[in-house]
């Protein structure tokens, strides 16, 4: 039986945790030298596949700086469960007016732990920004959120999560995708998962077909290997871009469903088909023929330009 997957301490729409088995199995399969992240947001999957060297990235500096202080040792469990503690106690007495007290807090002078107090106490864990970079997700009206065990459980997390960082080579930096995939060699094993264009595109700055486009473009040459996630299909309509940039022989396509329970609404977390894609084989024939048979769906699904916009 395998053990569970390690949780990080930080909630993000898009997250993962289900889909770590999966990447992990296809990391294995490859020898590779570094494994690069141009999007690593809550850092879930490289937790769970644990490469020796690791070059971790993201446009969102608040999430670096907080995995860069617990690497460094100056964001430790002790110090988040005083923080929670007693920022909890204060959002019991204050609720509202105390959650939006830290939020300006944090959005004037941003530090880890307010983030960390933010993502936990804002609406349904959702991480949005707006245009200027500020943090704007409302309050979640659980004065309560802070018990002991649920603190308990976010500062066992950043223990876990300290102990596997400390026990590997890794560099987070805080840099756009077009940066770090220039920055890839032909030894490193590239896992690109961007926000999901029509979905979470205001995690932290805007996400285009434009931006989807460059994406496709730049993983098609780099010098190694690539495992891109994207969405393939809901109950309402696929993933065009899927047709527009990956129906080549080059490229081999695996789908798995995944259901989100992070999200602004309820009508964004239906069960979402995901897409695995990567530029070698993903394993036994079988899987070659279920990619076929996808590629296949698309070819016989009704225009795309009329189809009902995601959700």
């Amino acid at each position: 039986m395998n053990p569970p997957p390690l949780i990080p301490p930080l909630k993000c729409q898009g997250i993962k945790t289900r889909l770590t088995g999966e990447i992990q199995r296809l990391a294995q399969a490859r020898e590779f030298d570094r494994w690069v992240e141009p999007f690593c947001g809550s850092c879930v999957v490289a937790l769970n596949v644990q490469p020796k060297r690791a070059l971790l990235a993201d446009s969102n500096v608040h999430i670096i700086r907080l995995y860069q202080e617990i690497q460094r040792g100056e964001l430790t469990p002790a110090l988040a469960k005083a923080f929670l503690v007693e920022e909890g106690e204060r959002l019991r007495i204050g609720g509202e007016s105390h959650y939006y007290g830290v939020r300006e807090r944090f959005n004037i002078r941003p530090s880890s732990l307010d983030f960390l107090f933010l993502n936990r106490s804002c609406f349904n864990g959702v991480m949005r920004f707006n245009r200027r970079g500020k943090f704007n997700v409302p309050y979640g009206h659980k004065p309560e959120r802070f018990a002991q065990a649920y603190i308990t459980k976010i500062t066992n997390q950043i223990r876990r999560i300290s102990e596997a960082i400390s026990a590997c080579d890794w560099t987070f930096v805080a840099a756009d995708f077009r940066q770090t995939l220039a920055s890839a060699q032909s030894g490193d094993l590239v896992y690109a998962d961007p926000p999901y264009a029509g979905r979470h595109v205001d995690y932290f700055n805007s996400w285009s077909e434009t931006d989807e486009a460059e994406l496709g473009d730049l993983l098609k040459q780099l010098p190694g290997r690539f495992i891109l996630s994207t969405w393939h299909s809901n109950e309402f309509r696929t993933n065009a871009t899927i047709e527009r940039h990956w129906n080549d022989p080059r490229f081999h396509l695996l789908t798995r469903e995944h259901f989100y329970h992070v999200g602004s609404t309820e009508d964004l977390r239906h069960p979402m088909v995901e897409a695995l894609i990567t530029n070698f084989p993903v394993g036994p024939q079988a899987e070659e023929v279920e990619a076929k048979e996808q590629m296949a769906f698309f070819e016989t699904t009704a225009p795309h330009d009329s189809a009902p916009a995601p959700r």
